[in-house]
């Protein structure tokens, strides 16, 4: 049976929003980590999640989280990353940065969907 976890995008307002929300949501017990790989990781399974990727992810109002990930968003956790990121990575980011300022590039709600789509082909519904 499939279990199907439904995300309030309302309630989404910055990535640490969707961490708060995916958390309660998608049965990580509440936490499963604050960064792209832990999502990563609990959507493969075993992390709350069925153990074996029998689950659909219902993204309710998700043009809003689509705007409030935005570039605007992106840069300002680009931002974070760059004040701890290794110095060897410091020109990356500041081009990623530079970038997401300028209104292009992957924002924050794309790099989510990837990697949903990417652990879970065809298992994201956005409405």
């Amino acid at each position: 049976m499939t279990v199907r976890y439904v995300l309030d995008g309302s309630q989404i307002g910055t990535l640490e929003d969707f961490w708060r929300v995916a958390g309660q949501t998608i049965g990580c017990g509440g936490y499963f980590g604050r960064n792209l790989d832990a999502f990563a990781d609990c959507l493969r399974g075993g992390f709350g999640t069925p153990d074996d990727g029998d689950f659909v992810i219902e993204w309710r109002d998700h043009e809003a989280s689509r705007q409030n990930l935005g570039h605007a968003e992106t840069a300002r956790q680009l931002e974070m990353w760059l004040a701890l990121c290794h110095p060897t990575n410091e020109a990356r980011m500041t081009a990623r940065l530079a970038e997401a300022r300028a209104g292009r590039g992957p924002t924050a709600f794309d790099w989510l969907v990837e990697i949903i789509e990417e652990e879970l082909p065809g298992c994201l519904l956005l409405l």
